[in-house]
C-alpha cells in the first residue's frame, strides 16, 4: 500500500539512521510555528521515549533535546506526519520562557525562533510579542 493510505509508519531514517526528516514544532494552543528542525532516527525515537521535543543539530552535528540545558524544554502533545511521509509536525506545550535560543536584551529567550519579518526594501522588523 501507498504512504499516503496506510496506517503503518514509514519514515525513512536510511539504512544507518542518519537521514534528517524536517520537523515544524508548533505551539498546541496558539498554533504560532516556533521552530523548523530535523531529526534522524535517534532523535526521533528519543522525542517518542521522552516525551520532549528533541532533534539533530545539523551546525553541531548532535541529538539535541530542546531546552535541556536552558530549562526551555517543549513538550510534545501530538507528532504529525504528513501524507509522503517524509517531515513532522511536534505539536508542544512549552515548558519555560520560549522556544528559540535567541535571547532579547532582557536576557530571556524569544518565544518563537520566527521573531523577525522581512520588509521589502526596509530589511527585518522584530514581531516578537
Amino acid at each position: 500500500m501507498e504512504k499516503e493510505y496506510t496506517d503503518e509508519l514509514l519514515l525513512d531514517f536510511g539504512p544507518d539512521g542518519q537521514t534528517l526528516i524536517p520537523v515544524v514544532t508548533q505551539d498546541t494552543e496558539t498554533k504560532e510555528v516556533l521552530i523548523l528542525a530535523f531529526a534522524n532516527k535517534e532523535a526521533f525515537e528519543e522525542t517518542i521515549r521522552s516525551g520532549y521535543a528533541t532533534y539533530f543539530s545539523r551546525s553541531r552535528r548532535v541529538i539535541w533535546k530542546k531546552g535541556l540545558t536552558s530549562g526551555d524544554m517543549l513538550k510534545v502533545n501530538e507528532i504529525r506526519i504528513n501524507c509522503e511521509q517524509n517531515s513532522l509536525i511536534y505539536m508542544v506545550t512549552p515548558v519555560g520562557k520560549g522556544a528559540c535560543h535567541a535571547r532579547k536584551s532582557s536576557g530571556d529567550p524569544y518565544f518563537s525562533c520566527y521573531y523577525r519579518r522581512i520588509v521589502p526594501g526596509k530589511g527585518l522588523e522584530f514581531i516578537e510579542r
